[in-house]
C-alpha cells in the first residue's frame, strides 16, 4: 500500500532534483548573507567588548583596594588567585560575545566553499564530456578524410546542393558543389556588427591577415591560444564554447600547430570574393583543436 501518491512522489522528487541542481546558487546566496550576518554581528559584538573589560579593570582595581585595606586577612597570592580568575572569566564573556559571528562566518564559508567544489567538479565533468564528444567527431572525420579524402569529408561536414549548367549548346549537365553556408559551431561573421570592422574591404583584409599571424606568434610563444583570445581581438562577442576550446602546440603532430581563420585557402566564394575585395564582410570559420583547457 501506497501511503504517498505517485503524482505526489514524483512532484517532490522532481523539487529535490531542482534544488540539486541549484545549490551552488543557493549555497553561494547562504554564504553571502551568513557572511554579512557575521560582520554585523561582530561588530556589535566590539561594542560590548569596552564595557567587559572595564568591568574586570574595576574588579582588579578592588583587588587591590581589599588588599590595602586588609592585608592580615587578604594576601598578595590571594589577589593574584583572585586576578586568574577574573582575567579568565573575562575571556570567557568576550568569546560569548563573539561566539555567534564566529559559527556563522564559518558556516558561510563552508557554504562558498561546498559551492565552488560543486561547480568545479561540474565543470570538470561537462569539459571531459565536451572533450570526448570532440575527440569522437575528430576521428569520425579522419577516417572519412583516409576513405575519401578531403573534398568528400567537406563535402559530407558542409553539405552539397546541385547545379545546372548549360553550355553553349544547350547541354545540361548536373553538378554537385558545397554549401558556403553551414560553418561550424564556432563560425563568426566579421561585419559591421564588430568593433574592428571597417567600410574599407582592403582595411579588413589586412586586419584580419594581422590578426590570425599575431594568434600564431602567440600560439608558438605560449603553447595555447583560447578561442575567446580570437574573438576579443576581432571585437566579436565571446562564446561559453571559446573558454574551453582553442589552440595548442603540441610535438607529435597531433595538432595543426596553426591558427586559420579559413579566409585564405579560397575553399568558398565568399572567401575569395573577400580577398579579392569584393566583399568586406567575411564569415571565419576557425580551425580549432578542439577542448584545450584540461591540456594546458
Amino acid at each position: 500500500m501506497n501511503l504517498v501518491p505517485v503524482a505526489v512522489g514524483r512532484q517532490i522528487a522532481r523539487s529535490a532534483l531542482h534544488l540539486q541542481k541549484s545549490s551552488p546558487e543557493v549555497l553561494f546566496g547562504v554564504g553571502v548573507v551568513g557572511m554579512v550576518g557575521s560582520t554585523v554581528l561582530a561588530c556589535r559584538a566590539t561594542l560590548k567588548v569596552d564595557t567587559v573589560l572595564d568591568e574586570a579593570q574595576k574588579k582588579i582595581a578592588m583587588t587591590d583596594q581589599v588588599i590595602v585595606n586588609h592585608p592580615e586577612e587578604y594576601n598578595e597570592k590571594d589577589r593574584r588567585k583572585d586576578v586568574t580568575v577574573i582575567r579568565v572569566q573575562t575571556g570567557i564573556r568576550i568569546v560569548r560575545l563573539y561566539a555567534p559571528a564566529i559559527i556563522i562566518g564559518g558556516i558561510s564559508i563552508a557554504a562558498l566553499t561546498r559551492s565552488h567544489t560543486i561547480l568545479k567538479s561540474r565543470n570538470v565533468a561537462l569539459t571531459a564530456a565536451y572533450g570526448a564528444l570532440d575527440k569522437g567527431f575528430r576521428e569520425y572525420r579522419s577516417r572519412v578524410v583516409n576513405k575519401y579524402g578531403e573534398e568528400e569529408d567537406r563535402n559530407f561536414r558542409y553539405g552539397t546542393r546541385e547545379e545546372v549548367v548549360v553550355d553553349d549548346q544547350g547541354k545540361r549537365t548536373v553538378t554537385r558543389v558545397q554549401v558556403d553556408d553551414k560553418p561550424s559551431i564556432y563560425a563568426r561573421f566579421f561585419d559591421e556588427g564588430c568593433q574592428s570592422w571597417q567600410p574599407e574591404p582592403e582595411y579588413n583584409l589586412f586586419f584580419i591577415q594581422c590578426q590570425q599571424q599575431y594568434l600564431n606568434d602567440r600560439l608558438h610563444a605560449n603553447g595555447h591560444v583560447f578561442l575567446n583570445e580570437a574573438y576579443d581581438l576581432l571585437g566579436i562577442p565571446r562564446s561559453k564554447e571559446g573558454a574551453v576550446v582553442g589552440w595548442i602546440r603540441t610535438k607529435d603532430g597531433s595538432t595543426d600547430n596553426y591558427v586559420d581563420f579559413g579566409v585564405f585557402d579560397g575553399t568558398t566564394s565568399t572567401a575569395r570574393d573577400f580577398v579579392n575585395g569584393y566583399n568586406g564582410s567575411i564569415l571565419l570559420d576557425f580551425n580549432v583543436d578542439g577542448v584545450i583547457w584540461d591540456k594546458i
